[in-house]
C-alpha cells in the first residue's frame, strides 16, 4: 500500500470535534508549537490501543519539547469520550466523522475487516510553519508506528 503525504508537504488545515460543541483546528494548534497527528483505524482494538497508549506515556516528553499530539479516527465523538475515559488518554481524541482529513492526508483505508474507508495508521509531525517535518503511514493496520522516530523529528523541531 502506498500514500500519505510526506515531508516538505504542507500538512492540510482541518477543524474536527473533540467533543459536544469543541472543536479544535490544526492552524490554531499550531500557533502553538509543533503537532503530532497520529491517525489510526478504531477505537478500542488492540492495535490502536498501544500506540495511542505510548503516545499518552510520552505526553509529557512532546509537551516538554513544545509539542501536542492529536488523536485522529474515523470514529464519534462518544466512541472516543469512552476510549479516553478507558485508557486515561490526556490529550484530545478528534472525529473525523466524514472523512475529509484521512482523505486530505491521503491516507483513507478502502475496507479493513468490512469498515469501509476509516483511517490508516499514520504518523505526522508538523510544523509551526504548516509543513510536515515527519511522515510514517503503516503498510497494515497490526503495524505500529517508530515511536523513537517520531520523537527524534519533534526533537528536530526545537
Amino acid at each position: 500500500m502506498t500514500g500519505g503525504l510526506k515531508a516538505g508537504d504542507k500538512g492540510p488545515d482541518f477543524t474536527l470535534w473533540e467533543a459536544p460543541g469543541k472543536s479544535v483546528t490544526l492552524s490554531e494548534e499550531l500557533e502553538k508549537g509543533p503537532v503530532v497527528l497520529a491517525f489510526y483505524p478504531a477505537d478500542f482494538t488492540s492495535v490502536c490501543q498501544k500506540e495511542l497508549c505510548t503516545f499518552r506515556d510520552a505526553l509529557a516528553a512532546y509537551n516538554k519539547l513544545g509539542a501536542n499530539v492529536l488523536g485522529i479516527s474515523v470514529d464519534s465523538i462518544f466512541s472516543h469520550a469512552a476510549f479516553k475515559e478507558a485508557n486515561q488518554i490526556q490529550f484530545p481524541l478528534l472525529s473525523d466523522w466524514e472523512k475529509t482529513a484521512i482523505r486530505d492526508y491521503d491516507i483513507v483505508h478502502p475496507d479493513l475487516a468490512g469498515m469501509k474507508n476509516v483511517a490508516r495508521r499514520a504518523v505526522f509531525v508538523i510544523g509551526m510553519d504548516g509543513k510536515i517535518a515527519y511522515s510514517w503511514v503503516g503498510d497494515s493496520p497490526g503495524d505500529l508506528p517508530p515511536f523513537d522516530d517520531v520523537q527524534k523529528a519533534v526533537e528536530s523541531l526545537s
